[in-house]
């Protein structure tokens, strides 16, 4: 299958740029008087490490750490291994029959074509969700409609409830929806543990001949 190519996040974001909703987002964050994470040239990282031809999965996140060390623009991403990032390293570890991997720096996924997007691309230093509700959702909603009308075969990620409220986006005839509990310890009992998100994620992607994600962290 060829992938749509003609399609790229700049036209994306140029066409977004001149919608009202965008330019109120802009306003705020340029009004805001506390410290923004992650750094502003780490907004639209996710999209500069997986392009729109090259991506095969969605990993949907909330926001962005709220500090400055952890904040680095890609969901669930970070050097420290955080308390989720464990539970997300003992399904990993369980899924594929893998060692633990050492750090929480998610970005080898991410250049192989699993977009680890926020729902939510910025916050206030010390203040998770404070950009809640500013513009940022419709962004990234409008971005995964574009995403399931002009490509086939996606793996889409949702863990937890916030994720899932954008199944609705998703053309589940043209792609595959993994949906469990967020890997959080208060939720991932319920059913992130057992989903087997790795596997079944490389499975499908096989099964219509494209090349499978290198899942494997040092």
């Amino acid at each position: 299958m060829l992938y749509n190519i003609s399609v790229t996040f700049e036209d994306f974001l140029k066409t977004e740029n001149e919608k009202e909703y965008k330019k109120q987002l802009d306003a705020f964050l340029d009004k805001e008087e506390k410290v923004i994470l992650p750094a502003q040239e780490d907004w639209y990282k996710a999209w500069r490490l997986t392009p729109f031809a090259q991506t095969k999965a969605v990993i949907l996140g909330q926001d962005p750490y709220p500090n400055k060390i952890d904040a680095c623009g890609l969901a669930f991403s970070c050097t420290r291994i955080t308390k989720s990032l464990n539970n997300i390293f003992l399904e990993y570890s369980n899924d594929l029959n893998l060692a633990r991997p050492s750090s929480g720096d998610l970005s080898s996924w991410a250049s192989q074509g699993v977009l680890l997007l926020n729902t939510i691309l910025t916050t206030q230093e010390g203040i998770s969700l404070s950009h809640r509700n500013k513009g940022w959702e419709i962004f990234v909603g409008h971005y995964l409609q574009l995403l399931n009308q002009e490509k086939e075969h996606l793996v889409f990620i949702l863990w937890g409830k916030n994720a899932q409220t954008y199944r609705s986006y998703i053309d589940e005839t043209k792609h595959l929806v993994i949906s469990s509990s967020h890997p959080s310890p208060l939720s991932a009992r319920h059913s992130f543990f057992q989903s087997k998100c790795f596997s079944k994620t490389n499975a499908y992607l096989l099964s219509h001949h494209l090349t499978a994600i290198d899942w494997r962290l040092s």
